[in-house]
């Protein structure tokens, strides 16, 4: 686990089990609507402000997305880690913000989301295994 980042304030989101791989939760923080997404187990969180028109971003699909082939050949992957917008269908990758069409001039907003022990709990103590239901997700602004 890596340091929290310096002059944040930190946000618990809710205990690890509660987004479900695949699932995403949309929270008010400071004044912004943020999605925090459970990828394959990792955790990200972005803007929910679609940069086109100000569209819910994070209420649209997840998705993935073709990989580069060559002419002939389709190949899908990423599954889950694009998130097309609900108005005009734009695509980002949750994981970076990068938009998939102009990923150098076009990006949402992206967060840096950790995986910490819950408040009362000591780390140095040995607990069983039930101990990870009680971890958080925390994003920091």
């Amino acid at each position: 686990m890596s340091a929290p980042p310096r002059n944040t304030t930190r946000y618990v989101i809710c205990p690890v089990g509660e987004i479900a791989p695949g699932d995403r939760r949309i929270v008010e923080i400071a004044g912004r609507s943020i999605g925090v997404f459970n990828i394959h187990g990792r955790y990200y969180a972005i803007r929910n402000l679609c940069p086109h028109q100000g569209a819910p971003l994070c209420r649209g699909r997840l998705t993935g997305t073709a990989l580069p082939s060559r002419p002939g050949e389709y190949h899908w992957g990423r599954e889950g880690e694009i998130i097309r917008c609900p108005w005009h269908g734009w695509e980002f990758d949750v994981t970076t913000g990068k938009s998939l069409f102009n990923p150098h001039k076009m990006k949402v907003k992206n967060y840096e989301v950790m995986i910490e022990a819950a408040e009362g709990d000591d780390p140095s103590l040995e607990t069983y295994d039930v101990r990870l239901e009680r971890d958080e997700v925390v994003l920091y602004l």
